[in-house]
């Protein structure tokens, strides 16, 4: 399992058993190969071991981080594979999509939970979820479900997490804001610029009520050099 995860995270031109246990260093991929589709072991409880030593390595009061990606595919077969739109391309493309849990800290940072979305297209042909070896209980579920599940096991396990963070595809979701209010956790989520508003005076679009404040209200604020250069915020 080192050796394969370690081969994943190196610079191996195709991540095949092949070329993993190559870069391993071992004789050849039957170990890989094992692994992969004879080994018994749970995902889920690996991630569970995972969580419990990330929260006691980088300790209390972080924040858990709530995004997705995308992994381009060129195949039809792999779990809910197909055309969508990814970040990771920066367009509609053939990939998978999943939505991550992170777990960060003046520590460190590491992943704490994971779920693949499945599209409608997919949940609705058994058949095809049978070959790619999704459970038949497993229903469609938004990203935005799927984050709510996540937090919520996270949290009711003891992940010290003070904080929950995410952009707006999950802040916009009332219902995700709600949860966090409900867990009483803090959060500190993204919006559209015409996220709505309720006040005694009406409903207001939230880039109207930020237009309406003055000048010293605000401060410059840098998050650190990114990948297209300085990341700074209002």
């Amino acid at each position: 399992m080192r050796g394969y995860v370690r081969g994943l995270l190196a610079p191996v031109a195709r991540k095949n058993s092949w070329q993993l246990a190559e870069w391993a260093g071992h004789r050849d991929p039957a170990g890989m190969q094992h692994l992969l589709a004879g080994a018994r072991w749970d995902a889920d409880v690996v991630r569970d071991d995972v969580r419990e030593y990330v929260g006691e390595k980088l300790g209390p009061d972080g924040v858990l981080i709530i995004d997705d990606t995308g992994f381009v595919k060129k195949g039809s077969t792999s779990a809910e594979v197909g055309r969508q739109y990814t970040g990771t391309s920066g367009k509609i493309d053939n990939c998978q999509i999943g939505v991550f849990a992170a777990y960060a800290t003046s520590r460190g940072r590491a992943l704490v939970d994971r779920e693949l979305y499945l599209p409608k297209v997919w949940t609705a042909d058994r058949e095809r979820c049978r070959a790619a070896k999704i459970p038949d209980e497993r229903a469609f579920a938004t990203k935005g479900e799927l984050a709510k599940a996540m937090v919520t096991r996270t949290l009711a396990v003891g992940l010290p997490a003070a904080w929950v963070s995410a952009d707006e595809a999950y802040g916009q979701e009332w219902k995700f804001r709600r949860l966090l209010e409900e867990l009483e956790v803090g959060y500190v989520v993204a919006v559209p610029k015409s996220q709505q508003v309720k006040s005694l005076a009406g409903f207001w679009r939230i880039d109207e009520l930020i237009a309406q404040a003055p000048e010293d209200a605000w401060q410059r604020i840098s998050c650190g050099d990114g990948a297209k250069g300085p990341r700074v915020y209002d």
